[in-house]
């Protein structure tokens, strides 16, 4: 068994986790943030929907500068229906499905950098980048949109085991 069938699995039901969890959030409260150090359930949902595309990235790139020649990361525009929201995450997971699934043993070992005007951040195998940068960042933020929803009396969906909301997964 190579390491994308291995790690396929895994990344399907994350992906479909996330989708459940996006498909509960409300244009109505797009602008909704429980802290003022917190982002907008907006952004959060955009930053959601967009993850995947970083296993596009680390897949296709051996490096990725957020700030190239010092300038400032632009980060994709947070979308702005519920329809986007969810459109954006299926086309970026549909993306980084097929490029896991293109991926060899030797090019998931390959190194991958992340840089910040040049200067080396971090440095780790493609593997690695897509179980901690890519699904687990995914996993993080996941929960943060769940404690959102809860906190607007929204249901929160059932994840790895029943929720408040639904009995079953």
């Amino acid at each position: 068994m190579t390491l994308s069938e291995a790690l396929l699995p895994e990344f399907d039901n994350e992906m479909s986790n996330t989708r459940k969890t996006l498909e509960r959030v409300p244009e109505g409260k797009f602008s909704y943030k429980p802290h003022e150090k917190s982002g907008t359930m907006g952004w959060l949902a955009g930053h959601l929907a967009n993850l995947p595309d970083w296993a596009v990235v680390t897949i296709k790139q051996d490096e990725f500068d957020f700030s190239p020649g010092g300038a400032p990361f632009v980060p994709p525009p947070i979308p702005k229906t519920s329809k986007e929201l969810l459109a954006t995450f299926d086309k970026n997971a549909a993306a980084a499905r097929a490029a896991i699934a293109g991926a060899s043993d030797a090019e998931l070992f390959k190194t991958w950098t992340l840089l910040n005007n040049g200067t080396k951040v971090m440095a780790m195998p493609k593997i690695a980048c897509l179980r901690g940068w890519v699904m687990n960042h995914m996993i993080h933020h996941r929960a943060q949109l769940g404690v959102y929803l809860r906190l607007n009396n929204l249901p929160v969906p059932a994840i790895y085991g029943p929720s408040a909301d639904e009995g079953g997964m």
